[in-house]
C-alpha cells in the first residue's frame, strides 16, 4: 500500500570526468515537505571510488558532499542557501550542473516516513 506523504529525491553521484558521463552513486537527498524533512545521507565507497577514477581527489570530493550535507541540513553554519525553506534548497541541491559533484532528475513518490525512505533508496541506489 503506497504511503500518504509526497516525498522527492535525487541520487547524488560522483562524475569524474564530465565529458565521459560515467558515474558512481555516492548519496540520496530526499525532501518530504508534509513532514517538514529535508535531508541528505552520504555513502562514500572510498575503495570502489579509488578503483573507479584512481586520479581523483577524494579528499575534496568528500568536502563538497560535505556541503550538501550541510546545506540541506540547514542551521546558522549552512551559508546563505541553507537558510531558505526546504522546498527551495532542496531545488537549489538538485540544480543540473555540469561539476564533478551532480544529482540525478528528481523522482517522486509517497511514503509514511521520510527517513526510512531515505535509509530504504540508499540501500537500494548507493550502498
Amino acid at each position: 500500500m503506497q504511503g500518504k506523504d509526497l516525498f522527492e529525491y535525487a541520487v547524488i553521484r560522483v562524475v569524474p570526468q564530465v565529458e565521459r558521463e560515467e558515474f558512481m552513486n555516492v548519496g540520496i537527498i530526499l525532501l518530504c515537505p508534509k513532514q517538514r524533512y529535508l535531508k541528505t545521507l552520504i555513502t562514500v565507497d572510498e575503495a570502489r571510488l579509488r578503483a573507479f577514477a584512481p586520479k581523483l581527489d577524494i579528499q575534496e570530493v568528500c568536502v563538497f558532499l560535505a556541503a550538501i550535507k550541510n546545506i540541506s541540513a540547514g542551521g546558522p553554519d549552512s551559508g546563505a542557501i541553507g537558510k531558505l525553506p526546504l522546498a527551495e534548497r532542496f531545488r537549489w541541491l538538485t540544480a543540473t550542473r555540469s561539476t564533478v559533484v551532480q544529482t540525478s532528475k528528481v523522482h517522486p513518490g509517497f511514503c509514511n516516513d521520510a527517513e526510512e525512505m531515505l535509509q530504504k533508496l540508499n540501500a537500494q541506489l548507493v550502498q
